[in-house]
């Protein structure tokens, strides 16, 4: 049985049944395709939540600026990469151990 076909069999039911599945309480469980995490409990959407809301604010930010200086931009992409770390460490310190996977 090919990739293609594994995916085929796997439902929106199936996913929300693996969610639900969650012994540990774990915030991110493992996504079922690919490398990385996915929320599972409330405190998992809202880290997500508040990550992509720091993100959308400072670019709103850098946006309300048509000429940013050089030290704007720099404050920019500082936060989003402190962000990222953050979001990273958050998931990996509260969620499953992160491998890749093709379904369960």
């Amino acid at each position: 049985m090919g990739i293609y076909e594994k995916m085929k069999k796997y439902t929106f039911k199936d996913y929300i049944e693996y969610i639900k599945d969650n012994p540990k309480g774990y915030w991110f469980k493992r996504k079922l395709y690919g490398w990385g995490w996915v929320p599972v409990t409330r405190e998992g959407w809202i880290v997500t939540i508040l990550f992509i809301g720091i993100i959308l604010l400072n670019g709103f930010y850098l946006a309300s600026n048509p000429n940013p200086s050089d030290t704007q931009i720099t404050i920019f992409l500082v936060i989003v990469f402190v962000s990222i770390i953050l979001l990273i460490l958050i998931a990996y310190r509260t969620g499953e151990k992160p491998c890749w996977r093709w379904g369960r």
